[in-house]
């Protein structure tokens, strides 16, 4: 249990220093930043190797951090956080207070309230919401496993979780967008 808090503790050092991390998700292995800052949100853009029109889901740690920083949650978003049995993130219309360039062109956000302890501790203790694509250079395939990773995203974070190394997922989190007007359309299942 240690690790747990020692890691907890050296990747929120690095992200309030504005620093990139590559960390354990309820999914698949995630490069993540501070979901406020502009700058560190640039350099995931840029260690992926993908344009900043492609935006990247945020992760929260609970449904009252989640009314932070969207402008009004859906009604049926709430079902879907309550009743959903695997990660699911839900793409939100206008969310506010996080970085001009995570939102995509339309004035959207993807975010995924988290339900696996590291990624719900580490947000607590941020007390932001935190980036998370998934651990590869655009294009190319998600990695299944920390052992799958490039050295090209290995050498371009600041800090690497010494969590879950053997931990294998080959599902990322189902996609839904829910409007402000109540539709609700599946994006990714």
């Amino acid at each position: 249990m240690e690790d747990f808090k020692d890691e907890t503790e050296r990747a929120l050092e690095v992200l309030k220093k504005g620093g990139i991390i590559l960390y354990p998700t309820d999914t698949v292995w995630g490069i993540g930043c501070d979901a406020t800052n502009p700058e560190a949100v640039e350099r995931i853009y840029k260690l992926k190797k993908r344009t900043d029109s492609k935006a990247m889901i945020c992760l929260v740690n609970s449904v009252k951090m989640l009314e932070q920083f969207v402008n009004k949650v859906p009604d049926p978003a709430y079902d879907v956080i309550d009743h959903s049995d695997k990660p699911t993130t839900i793409i939100y219309d206008n969310p506010i207070r996080v970085a001009n360039n995570l939102v995509a062109e339309d004035e959207t956000l993807a975010i995924r309230v988290v339900k696996e302890k590291f990624c719900e501790q580490l947000i607590y203790k941020l007390r932001k919401p935190l980036v998370s694509t998934s651990a590869n250079i655009s294009g190319e395939p998600t990695p299944k496993s920390f052992a799958q990773i490039a050295p090209e995203i290995l050498k371009g974070v600041d800090y690497i979780v010494n969590l879950q190394h053997s931990k294998i997922s080959d599902k990322p989190s189902s996609i839904i967008k829910i409007g402000n007007d109540r539709t609700v359309k599946v994006i990714r299942k």
